[in-house]
């Protein structure tokens, strides 16, 4: 997962390098609410996306390390496969948001491309909604890893209540996974029905929210019937 998540994202940094060179030195690079441009830049602009993307990889590639280096150093073979686990699961997390910042930045480029050539006054394309769409995907990526994380403090549901034992923290994240999985549909459909990208975005905050409030309800009933 790790050389995956590395791959895609050099491939973004490369991609984009080579893209700016068939751009306009001056492109749209802000829009507004209604998506009017609001602001030019200078296409070199583009190589910012790229390089936090870098960081964020190397951030998850540093959580990875952490519980790499655990499962080596611990004598304790359930608490090895379970740091072993959550490496996996953080370099699947990592490949998620790298595809993501790809697939957006590609759009973004395009929409640059596109709204320079034509001199536009308006977005040629709505990174609005490919961002929501991109966040629905990201919302069904996690509930489904969820459910596979050991118990740790990087990725899943980590409140207390959760954590009180495994029966607590497998039992929240599988319910936790299926209310994201459902959060990321609704997010998608509803980019898809709605105009307004602005609109969307606040539905898909508000799904993501519903979906954690639920889940933390849920995982304080199960550890209230552990605890008994």
């Amino acid at each position: 997962m790790k050389k995956i998540m590395w791959s895609i994202s050099f491939i973004m940094l490369i991609g984009t390098i080579i893209a700016i060179q068939f751009l306009p030195e001056s492109v749209p690079m802000h829009y507004d609410a209604a998506g009017n441009v609001t602001r030019w830049g200078s296409k070199n602009e583009n190589l910012i996306f790229p390089i936090m993307t870098l960081v964020v990889a190397l951030v998850w590639t540093c959580c990875m390390a952490y519980y790499e280096k655990k499962a080596l150093k611990s004598n304790d073979e359930k608490e090895s496969a379970g740091a072993r686990s959550n490496a996996k699961v953080i370099g699947y997390v990592g490949v998620g948001m790298a595809l993501m910042y790809t697939v957006m930045q590609g759009f973004i480029l395009l929409g640059e491309y596109k709204g320079a050539i034509s001199g536009a006054t308006k977005e040629v394309v709505d990174i609005g909604k490919i961002s929501v769409i991109m966040m629905g995907g990201l919302y069904i990526w996690l509930g489904n890893i969820m459910p596979k994380t050991r118990m740790n403090t990087t990725v899943g549901v980590k409140i207390s209540w959760s954590m009180y034992n495994d029966t607590t923290w497998k039992k929240s994240n599988r319910f936790g996974g299926v209310a994201f999985v459902i959060a990321g549909v609704l997010t998608i459909i509803t980019a898809f029905i709605m105009k307004s990208s602005f609109g969307s975005l606040m539905l898909s905050i508000g799904y993501i929210c519903v979906a954690s409030i639920v889940t933390f309800a849920y995982a304080y009933k199960v550890y209230k019937a552990e605890v008994k």
